[in-house]
């Protein structure tokens, strides 16, 4: 039975069930309520009925100096649009030996065909276990993912990035990348505008690119040491206009090669890659937010062209632009050639 994953505002709430398995993270099990719990249609109606879940009804224990009271069962698996498993320290076989108890392995068999699985951190050793990654690429976090790499030898392991979307099945590394990926998932099912949203009613970034690197050497630069927050602050109010990298160098007062190593050590990001992820988070605001042709949306947001910016978002979204505001215009739009 296919699931739907994006319910329009008129639907009832998509389900999301998280799955509280012994020696969990306090935090980790509260991303999903709190971004999903945050979404809102533009009436303020919920977009999301989150609720939780443990192998049995009752007490879990937690790696804090507390337990949480858990209502449910795993038959509430059955009825999830979305499952979230967050990170355990308790895994047992699954983390030692890569393979599900019995109690897990059955708790797993509530989950519909065609829903949607997503991992936090070490919630990937479950995913993993149960076959669900076998022939996918995935993270889990930094630390982790040699052992996770060994143990599941089927399952291709990216050790860098902050998440990795596969569809129906998308894993994260610990701890804050669990936020980045649960609004990913409502920028993906609701538009940049709803997990803008919920990002502001969170305080924390909108958005942080998925292939971004786990581990920035130096987020903040050293006392003394010249950094590229300046050229980056002036870059994104400067999207629409032609930008090289020895007009960002030239404003740090830096070489090119030892900006390239500072911005990639403070962003995690190539200079073009970045700049590349602010045009297209710059094109599908526009795209949502307006009615200006697409070709006025290219040339706003950087790309010059609407092929250029077609290609690049195809290559980030999967989608045309035409389709993607098709998808999530907030408003009466004005009709475009289906060939942009």
């Amino acid at each position: 039975m296919a699931v739907s994953h994006a319910p329009g505002a008129a639907d009832a709430p998509h389900r999301v069930v998280v799955l509280a398995l012994t020696g969990l993270l306090p935090f980790e099990l509260g991303i999903p309520h709190r971004i999903f719990g945050r979404a809102q249609d533009p009436a303020g109606r919920p977009l999301y009925e989150i609720l939780t879940c443990g192998l049995a009804a009752g007490p879990v224990r937690t790696d804090a100096d507390f337990a949480i009271d858990v209502e449910h069962g795993p038959e509430l698996l059955a009825t999830a649009d979305t499952v979230v498993v967050p990170a355990s320290y308790e895994l047992g076989p699954v983390y030692e030996e890569g393979r599900l108890t019995g109690e897990l392995a059955a708790a797993l068999e509530h989950v519909r065909p065609g829903t949607r699985l997503v991992a936090i951190c070490t919630g990937g050793y479950v995913l993993a276990a149960a076959g669900y990654l076998d022939g996918r690429r995935a993270t889990t976090h930094w630390s982790s993912a040699e052992h996770f790499q060994r143990l599941f030898p089927a399952v291709e392991v990216d050790p860098d990035v902050l998440f990795v979307d596969d569809g129906d099945v998308l894993t994260s590394a610990g701890v804050a990348a669990g936020i980045d990926l649960c609004l990913h998932i409502v920028r993906r099912d609701h538009g940049t505008a709803v997990a803008n949203d919920v990002a502001r009613r969170t305080v924390v970034p909108p958005h942080r690119d998925g292939g971004q690197a786990q581990f920035i050497a130096r987020p903040v630069p050293e006392e003394g040491r010249p950094g590229t927050t300046t050229a980056r602050g002036w870059a994104l109010e400067r999207l629409h206009e032609p930008l090289t990298l020895e007009d960002l160098a030239r404003l740090e007062s830096m070489s090119v090669r030892t900006f390239t190593r500072r911005f990639r050590e403070e962003a995690g990001l190539s200079p073009g890659r970045w700049l590349t992820r602010q045009r297209v988070e710059r094109a599908r605001h526009l795209l949502e937010s307006t009615d200006l042709p697409v070709d006025r949306v290219a040339r706003d947001a950087g790309f010059g062209t609407a092929q250029s910016m077609r290609k690049h978002l195809q290559a980030v979204l999967g989608v045309t632009p035409t389709a993607y505001r098709r998808t999530f215009r907030t408003g009466a739009g004005v009709p475009e050639p289906d060939s942009i």
